[in-house]
């Protein structure tokens, strides 16, 4: 069950990943913008657009890669999702309206699902310990 449960969310995170990614450099381009901290020191659409085509990257090696490259696409990815969360907190901090998180409240309870997106691509790469089997 566990190589099942694995399966199916390196699935979904791989089709998440690759919307976001399409997102980034298409239709949602202006929010993520706005999501830039102020303090970081690069150009915010070379972010927005590298951010966007690394995602890409990431929801194509979740989906298609070979089983042996799959940890290290999903430890990748969980240190991506790492790295990506002071922005999650600026947004948070500016309060600045992107992606319907229109108040601090909303914004809070994004960050608090942050961990959970680490957890899951650590889960989905067969990273995380597995447990003891049982002895009849």
């Amino acid at each position: 069950m566990r190589r099942y449960s694995q399966h199916f969310v390196r699935l979904l995170l791989g089709s998440f990943m690759l919307l976001a990614g399409t997102a980034h450099l298409s239709y949602a381009r202006q929010s993520f913008l706005a999501q830039v901290p102020v303090w970081l020191p690069l150009d915010p659409d070379l972010v927005v657009v590298a951010s966007g085509l690394v995602e890409l990257g990431f929801g194509l090696g979740l989906l298609f890669a070979p089983q042996s490259s799959r940890r290290a696409v999903a430890l990748a990815l969980a240190l991506f999702y790492v790295l990506i969360f002071p922005g999650n907190i600026n947004q948070y901090l500016q309060g600045i309206d992107a992606f319907g998180l229109d108040t601090d409240a909303k914004r809070f309870v994004r960050l608090l699902f942050q961990p959970l997106l680490v957890l899951a691509a650590l889960w989905a790469g067969g990273i995380l310990p597995r447990g003891k089997k049982l002895e009849p």
